[in-house]
């Protein structure tokens, strides 16, 4: 049987080793007898002085030991720590090493990549947190520390949950869908802007605004952004530039904070006059790691008040660095063009009046020749083809059959072609090759 026992000295007794057996025949006596006894309690004594002897036990040892204890700990296997963040880092790793400390002391933490990814939020020094997880011992270092499993921020308690709830609901209805997202003008002449009237986001927005474009107006409806009442305010600012049509592009934010402090920017209302907005809308609340509902609801999101006013309007250096861009590349074109237009005037000759005439008679004359020898040779073709037919019309003719000894009976202007045609004393003539002669039926 395994006994761990911590001495009052604080080191551990080890006994590891099996419990010691009784010998019931020590050195081969039988029967026993005094000299067996005495000698049997003796060496029982040494053995039990020895064993009682505090061991002395290694670091890890002691390490392990601590771990042993704490990992079989059930309230320790799953603890909420309330605390305040220090020495936050983020290793190239992706896992998170921090202190929780509050004004009785601290406790070391991680928080493995795994976990780290699931945040909703960036922790930074100084941000109350509640972290969930276990407690155990680095073996290696020496130290307990607390492995987190997941963290949330304090005094959020219920407005993370209230913040979570809202954004699970707006995302189902489709506030954040891109398809609702309006593109941001490019060269703006009205800015406006809700914010509180003082504070560092309002300068920070005219300075850059009137460094960046000059040419713009900047309006500003000074909202509340902070407390009772901040979120009525902040719609109320919004609503006021859409129904006077008074600006072409808005900024709406504030600096950072709390997330108490920026609450009115997780408010619905908030939420519904950001998406209601026909003009386009860029978020800019908080600093860089702040998220508010009313970021992923604008058009755009800003990480801060001044990255907002950069993103509304551009560069006038920029904007005239590429009017020379443009206006060099219209050059070099309109250049090349006359160039083209220098060659293919270059290449055709101009001609006077009576170089056109002269050609045009020139031309005049190929074409009466062409006309003349088109005449010439219809007229030798239809010369052959009259001869042809004349040949063969002379063929066909009766002088041709004359021609060869024979007549042709003629009578009242008709042939005779049979002797029933004519009758005893009827006169007829006979035509031959050279003449006819008149002749009587006998």
């Amino acid at each position: 049987m395994q006994r761990n026992i911590l001495s009052e000295e604080g080191v551990i007794c080890d006994a590891l080793s099996p419990p010691l057996k009784k010998k019931t025949n020590p050195g081969g006596f039988k029967g026993g007898g005094a000299p067996f006894e005495k000698k049997t309690k003796q060496e029982n004594k040494i053995k039990l002085e020895k064993r009682m002897e505090p061991r002395i036990a290694t670091v890890s040892q002691i390490n392990g030991y601590v771990k042993k204890i704490l990992d079989n700990n059930i309230i320790l296997n799953n603890v909420w720590v309330k605390g305040e963040l220090s020495n936050f880092k983020r290793h190239y790793s992706g896992h998170i090493y921090a202190t929780l400390k509050d004004e009785g002391g601290v406790l070391k933490a991680v928080m493995f990549r795994g976990a780290a990814e699931k945040l909703s939020f960036m922790p930074q020094d100084g941000m109350k947190v509640m972290a969930r997880g276990r407690v155990s011992v680095y073996t290696n270092g020496g130290v307990y520390q607390l492995y987190i499993e997941e963290l949330r921020p304090d005094g959020a308690g219920e407005l993370y949950a209230a913040f979570e709830r809202l954004k699970a609901k707006l995302r189902d209805e489709g506030l954040f869908d891109e398809r609702h997202k309006k593109p941001v003008p490019r060269f703006p002449s009205r800015v406006g802007v809700v914010t509180a009237s003082t504070g560092a986001a309002v300068r920070d927005i005219i300075n850059v605004v009137t460094r960046r474009w000059p040419a713009a107006e900047i309006i500003l409806y000074p909202a509340q952004v902070q407390g009772a009442g901040a979120a009525e305010s902040v719609a109320a600012g919004i609503k006021y530039f859409n129904d006077t049509n008074g600006a072409d592009v808005l900024i709406v934010g504030r600096g950072g904070g709390s997330i108490e402090d920026l609450w009115a920017f997780n408010e619905e209302l908030t939420a519904r006059a950001i998406f209601e907005s026909e003009i386009p809308l860029i978020s800019a609340v908080g600093h860089e790691t702040d998220f508010t509902i009313a970021d992923f609801v604008a058009d755009l999101r800003a990480p801060t008040p001044s990255a907002a006013a950069e993103i509304a309007v551009p560069s006038c250096a920029d904007v005239l660095h590429i009017i020379d861009m443009s206006r060099s590349r219209l050059w070099r074109a309109e250049s090349a063009r006359l160039q083209n237009l220098r060659l293919r005037l270059g290449a055709l000759k101009l001609k006077t009046p009576q170089e056109i005439i002269n050609d045009d008679l020139q031309r005049l004359d190929m074409l009466m020749r062409r006309m003349a020898n088109g005449f010439e040779i219809a007229a030798v073709r239809n010369r052959k083809t009259l001869g042809t037919l004349a040949g063969k019309l002379d063929a066909l003719s009766p002088l041709s059959t004359l021609a060869r000894g024979y007549a042709i009976a003629v009578h009242d202007g008709g042939v005779i072609r049979s002797r029933d045609d004519v009758a005893p004393g009827d006169e007829f003539t006979l035509k031959l090759r050279d003449g006819d002669i008149d002749c009587t039926v006998v």
